[in-house]
Formats: C-alpha cells, sequence, structure tokens
C-alpha cells in the first residue's frame, strides 16, 4: 500500500476543509497525535482507523485511498486497480472509485480462511452490499450472522456495527458502498 497517498489525501482533506489537526481529531475521533503521524507518513493506517476519518469527514474510504489503488494500465489497455492489504486484516482492491452522481464506490475484499473483521458504523444512511464471488461466508447484521455462498448476496444498513468472516477456504466478494445523498438546495 503507497501510505504517501493516503498522507496526502489526509492532509489536503484536512487543510481543503480548512481545520487545524486538533479540530480534526474532534471531528473524526481520532487522535490528534495520530493523524500528525499518518500526515507525515510515520504510521500506516488499520482500515478502522481510515474508516473513523472518512465519517468524521462525511467522505466515502476512496476519498482517501484512491491513489493507493490508483489504476494501472495493462497491455491491453484495461484498467487495473492494486490492492490495497492493511496490516492484519482484509485486502481492499478498489473496483470502482466513489462516483458522485450515483453516490456509490465498489470493492473486491479478500478474507484469508478462517478471518474474520468486524467494522464499525459508517456515516449515517451508508448502505452496503455483498455479493460473494468464491467460497463461503457469513455477514454480521445488527445481532446475526448471515450465511452466504458463492452467488448470493446481502443488503444491508451499514450505518451500525457490522462485519464479515470466511469459511474454511477463505471469500472473496464485491462490496458495494451507497452513501447518502444530500438534496441540494435551488
Amino acid at each position: 500500500m503507497s501510505e504517501d497517498s493516503i498522507t496526502l489525501n489526509l492532509r489536503d482533506i484536512r487543510q481543503g476543509a480548512g481545520l487545524s489537526l486538533s479540530r480534526a481529531a474532534e471531528v473524526t475521533g481520532v487522535s490528534k497525535a495520530m493523524l500528525g503521524q499518518i500526515e507525515r507518513g510515520e504510521s500506516s493506517p488499520t482500515i478502522a482507523t481510515l474508516w473513523k476519518i472518512a465519517k468524521g469527514f462525511h467522505l466515502p474510504l476512496s476519498a482517501l485511498i484512491g491513489e493507493a489503488a490508483a489504476p494501472d494500465l495493462a497491455a491491453s489497455g484495461e484498467r487495473l486497480f492494486r490492492s490495497v492489504q492493511f496490516p492484519g486484516s482484509i485486502a481492499v482492491k478498489m473496483v470502482f472509485p466513489f462516483d458522485p452522481a450515483l453516490a456509490a464506490e465498489t470493492f473486491h475484499v479478500s478474507l484469508r480462511p478462517g478471518q474474520c473483521h468486524l467494522s464499525q458504523p459508517h456515516d449515517s444512511g451508508v448502505t452496503e452490499e455483498v455479493f460473494v464471488l468464491e467460497g463461503a461466508m457469513e455477514v454480521l447484521r445488527g445481532d446475526d450472522w448471515v450465511a452466504l455462498d458463492t452467488g448470493q448476496a446481502l443488503r444491508f444498513a451499514a450505518d451500525q456495527p457490522h462485519g464479515y468472516r470466511s469459511g474454511d477456504s477463505g471469500a472473496a466478494f464485491l462490496n458495494m458502498h451507497h452513501y447518502r445523498r444530500v438534496a441540494s438546495r435551488g
């Protein structure tokens, strides 16, 4: 993962909002020290920390990791996105970066055999869709784990705690995030 892009994205977002590190810490719930370390490239943030930052700034995750998973062009001219492996956590590959017209972004997520990933609530109104590409997995929705096999899907409110865990052979799934649209005033 390229921490340089996360560093630059976070700094640009914070400065663009006109916030000091102290105020950004209040807004995101991430300490001023940690935000400073991320901005200086001294710390590799976890996906949980990045989600807290994204939620605090009311931004999609791809706003922070966008360049880290920027497309390369294959010999055929197709867009290929690199995976972002979060230390001790899941691997995420951006499929479709955030599209403001759709208020959505899509990721390809890989889980190792028996891996469990718990996620804190995202911003208010965020909905997730999971479509299993390979393997078997479960999705924590509310207080229940919902079993899904290859080819099955689930939609749920992601502004509550949720999670994913794979079976014995691991799993891969598409994870679509749909953000609440803010009505424009004219």
